[in-house]
């Protein structure tokens, strides 16, 4: 990759990667730093890193970059350890997009990093695994438990409209 290819890779991506992290994570300057981090580490393999894969490579390492930071802070959670009965969404609300953030934070980290990644970037299956380091397979089952999750807090749209 060349230095100019480089800098299109910073206009094009960073706001992107930015915006995934930043929805994982809630806090502005911690996502802040992992696109930084991310894009450093970009700057040190440019030589060995092709343009075409630049996109998918800036996703896979700030992914993991924020997963290591997660499970540094001890805040990771299991599937098996998460209990649906506490996602009921009882009261009426107008604001779907506050709702949809409230019931995202309710659901466990890779669930809601691989609904992000399909939903929200339009990643394919194979391209989040690829990612996140997870077979096809699993990423289908977490994104599936995961949109179960917040069907179960979001509840009937009835009472959210």
């Amino acid at each position: 990759m060349t230095v100019k290819e480089y800098n299109r890779s910073v206009e094009e991506y960073s706001d992107s990667v930015y915006r995934f992290i930043r929805a994982s994570l809630k806090d502005n300057d911690r996502a802040s730093d992992i696109v930084q981090d991310t894009f450093e580490k970009l700057w040190r393999n440019v030589a060995s890193i092709e343009h075409t894969v630049v996109k998918s490579w800036l996703f896979t390492t700030a992914y993991r970059t924020m997963i290591d930071i997660i499970r540094h802070d001890s805040r990771i959670s299991s599937i098996e350890d998460y209990d649906d009965r506490g996602f009921v969404h009882e009261s009426q609300y107008s604001d779907l997009n506050e709702i949809l953030h409230i019931a995202l934070e309710q659901i466990p980290e890779n669930q809601k990093s691989m609904i992000l990644l399909r939903d929200y970037e339009g990643y394919s299956y194979r391209e989040i695994g690829e990612i996140t380091g997870a077979s096809e397979a699993q990423v289908k089952i977490n994104i599936y438990r995961g949109r179960l999750a917040l069907k179960s807090f979001i509840g009937k749209i009835e009472t959210v409209i």
